[in-house]
């Protein structure tokens, strides 16, 4: 077959205005220490975690779990500081086993440029859900 497309190779055209979604805060490989299925939905994270990486309560999070593959998005609880709680309530709570290794990711939206500049912060607790 003979075609006479011609590749065609330009600069992407990114409007001043534009904004685009980028990794804010990532709490890498913590352990599931309890799922609650009858409590009306959410993630609960130990205060400490949440302060470290900048997630706020209430805030949007994608959970990513490592041992299944699933992933869901949810909103953050805070949780009694220096617990190393991280309990999936609700719904999500049929997407983990305790003892599960899952990473939390939060986005913000942000114009293109300042995207460029902006430097995540990313944490990486111990097998305790510690801080080290």
């Amino acid at each position: 077959m003979v075609s006479n497309y011609k590749k065609v190779v330009t600069k992407p055209y990114f409007c001043p205005a534009m904004q685009i979604q980028v990794l804010k805060s990532k709490i890498h490989r913590v352990r599931v220490t309890q799922a609650d299925l009858n409590y009306i939905g959410s993630v609960t994270i130990d205060a400490n975690l949440m302060e470290a990486v900048g997630i706020i309560e209430n805030e949007k999070v994608q959970i990513v779990n490592v041992n299944n593959g699933e992933r869901l998005e949810t909103y953050v609880i805070k949780g009694k500081r220096g617990s190393g709680t991280i309990c999936l309530n609700g719904p999500a709570a049929r997407k983990v086993e305790l003892g599960d290794i899952v990473i939390i990711i939060s986005y913000a939206l942000m114009d293109f440029e300042d995207a460029k500049k902006f430097k995540p912060t990313i944490i990486f607790p111990n097998e305790k859900n510690k801080l080290v």
